[in-house]
């Protein structure tokens, strides 16, 4: 089984190292503050680390730690340290505390209202504190600075084989703080039989927050499905978003990318073996439909991201020839109707999952290599 999920997730990129000790994971989160710093997080020796570069990370500042007391950090694949910033300039971070069990966790918090020169003890954002799956934390701030921290969580599914009944998958929670995170409410559950271990896609929408996760749909079907969290613990009604009918009793590891562009309309990229359909694919979420699904790259495509600015849509990704692993992009300006394909990088070495950022009117590609730590890159 783990042979198989492996050969899903990707490549042999995949071997990273994590968090817990020795040399730092690769797996890391970047994020532009309203001034212009571009602010990274990794993890290494059981502390979560921050670091800033004012160049647009041509160069960095020396890792600062966060965690004053050390303790397990997941930090590879689509369980990493996340990050997001608040109205006024606030770092918030969020991470995966694993515990004794095997794929049992905390989701821990940790702010900074001082532009990341001190940070505030790490709480667990969730009030159940049984020694079960609370994993893959997902972490958006809103238009109003309402802050949201969604996650995969598996009491339902504890629940139910209790009375020795069957679950399908895990589910989503939430919890919400609009206190710029000195407290937390919720426990609030937006979907039940979510897939186990793909991360959350997240878009701020208004005064709430847009979620697009895999779900398991019956019987096996691991498409995704979309909801809108609200502040008041309300969620809309789910709906599903794509439609490959990928049928597999497994998680692949490999969660999908949202953006809402200026009119409203929703862009995606996520990862399928369906039928029909395989592959990394672009498409534009309607109401019981994809628009303009297209297939992203070659076949070892995997692990997109992609962002909006006005009418133009970015997508990178990674893509394994079986002997270097490769940085690729591919640009419209036509709101994804059309597209032409950029190479950036590449590496014989082992690599993160790349993210794509807007600054400053460009789109920026951020890669985490061992060989060029932290790099990023202008796109055409």
């Amino acid at each position: 089984m783990l042979i198989a999920l492996l050969l899903l997730a990707g490549s042999p990129a995949l071997a990273q190292h994590g968090g817990q000790a020795g040399r730092p994971s690769l797996g890391a989160s970047v994020a532009f503050d309203r001034a212009g710093v571009l602010w990274a997080v990794d993890a290494a020796d059981n502390r979560v680390r921050i670091r800033r570069s004012g160049d647009q990370g041509q160069t960095w500042s020396a890792a600062m730690p966060v965690n004053a007391e050390p303790e397990p950090i997941a930090a590879d694949g689509d369980s990493r340290p996340k990050i997001a910033v608040g109205r006024e300039g606030e770092l918030y971070l969020t991470w995966t505390k694993p515990l004794a069990r095997p794929f049992t966790g905390e989701i821990r918090f940790s702010r900074s209202l001082d532009a990341g020169q001190s940070w505030s003890a790490p709480i667990t954002v969730h009030a159940d504190r049984q020694e079960i799956t609370h994993r893959f934390d997902a972490l958006t701030v809103t238009d109003d600075g309402t802050l949201f921290i969604a996650w995969i969580d598996k009491r339902d599914q504890e629940r139910a084989k209790a009375a020795g009944q069957p679950y399908r998958g895990a589910a989503v929670y939430f919890a919400v703080s609009d206190d710029r995170g000195a407290s937390f409410r919720g426990d609030y559950r937006m979907a039940e039989h979510s897939c186990e271990c793909c991360r959350i896609a997240t878009q701020a929408d208004g005064n709430g927050v847009i979620a697009l996760w895999r779900h398991v749909f019956e019987p096996n079907i691991r498409d995704h499905a979309i909801a809108r969290m609200n502040p008041d613990g309300s969620v809309s009604p789910m709906r599903r978003a794509t439609f490959d009918q990928w049928a597999i009793d497994a998680c692949p590891h490999h969660g999908p990318s949202l953006v809402k562009d200026a009119g409203g309309r929703l862009h995606a990229v996520w990862f399928a073996l369906g039928p029909e359909n395989a592959g990394v694919f672009y498409g534009r979420l309607e109401d019981g439909r994809v628009d303009g699904q297209r297939q992203v790259g070659g076949d070892h495509a995997e692990h997109a991201d992609l962002a909006v600015l006005g009418e133009s849509v970015v997508v990178v990704w990674r893509e394994f020839d079986g002997r270097a692993m490769h940085l690729k992009a591919m640009r419209s300006d036509d709101g994804g109707e059309s597209w032409r394909e950029h190479a950036l990088a590449a590496t014989e070495d082992i690599a993160d999952h790349p993210k794509v950022l807007v600054h400053d009117g460009r789109f920026l590609a951020y890669w985490n290599t061992r060989e060029i730590p932290h790099r990023v890159v202008p796109l055409p």
